[in-house]
């Protein structure tokens, strides 16, 4: 484990608190209907990464159960109270997206929201979601990515290493949605929202069954 500095310490236990005030003002702007129309395409048994303060339980409505995973004890504890008014039943368990304590192919979708801009490995742990997602199960992603413009990008590169300190390990600068390909996921639609700094992908997941 990572030693970590007082003020590292202190601002990992503050931003929890802090999280949903940040994200109110987006939420309230839109996105909060973005989330909740893909989120409501989550079925059958359903796995979240980093479910976070649980943003997203309010909207599960088709799902059979959902699992969901967050690494952080501090940020589970916040959403408990979401998990226990939800329309479905909802798990929230701690877990880390690179080393998923689940079967292969249990799992019918696979939600990740906000979620791979924090990831330390997000190669591994898009192989440990394909590993646990049924053949031809469905991943839905909100992800924001470096925007495809000579000065932005640029900008996104120099503004990540502080960011990262800032917003909890946050990366600005990821091309998510390739790494979602390179994983071997065929993607079905893409959205893009807020100047394309913000991505809604969909994806199913393409290997063999031997069954």
């Amino acid at each position: 484990m990572n030693s970590v500095t007082g003020d590292e310490s202190l601002w990992e236990k503050w931003f929890p608190k802090v999280y949903d005030s940040l994200m109110g003002p987006l939420e309230r702007r839109g996105f909060g209907q973005i989330r909740k129309k893909l989120i409501q395409k989550a079925h059958g048994e359903v796995l979240e990464i980093g479910s976070g303060t649980g943003l997203n339980f309010p909207f599960y409505e088709h799902a059979n159960k959902v699992t969901a995973i967050e690494p952080e004890p501090r940020m589970r504890e916040l959403s408990l109270p979401r998990a226990q008014s939800a329309q479905v039943p909802i798990d929230v368990i701690l877990a880390e997206a690179e080393k998923l304590p689940f079967p292969d192919d249990f799992f019918d979708t696979v939600v990740c929201t906000l979620v791979f801009c924090t990831i330390p490995n997000p190669t591994k742990a898009l192989e440990e979601i394909r590993r646990v997602c049924k053949p031809e199960g469905h991943i839905l992603l909100i992800e924001h990515v470096k925007i495809e413009h000579r000065f932005l990008g640029q900008l996104q590169e120099w503004l990540t290493p502080f960011w990262k300190r800032l917003c909890d390990g946050c990366h600005l600068n990821r091309n998510t949605l390739h790494l979602v390909k390179l994983a071997g996921f065929k993607v079905t639609s893409v959205n893009r929202y807020y100047k394309d700094i913000f991505l809604v992908v969909e994806a199913i997941n393409k290997k063999q069954s031997f069954f």
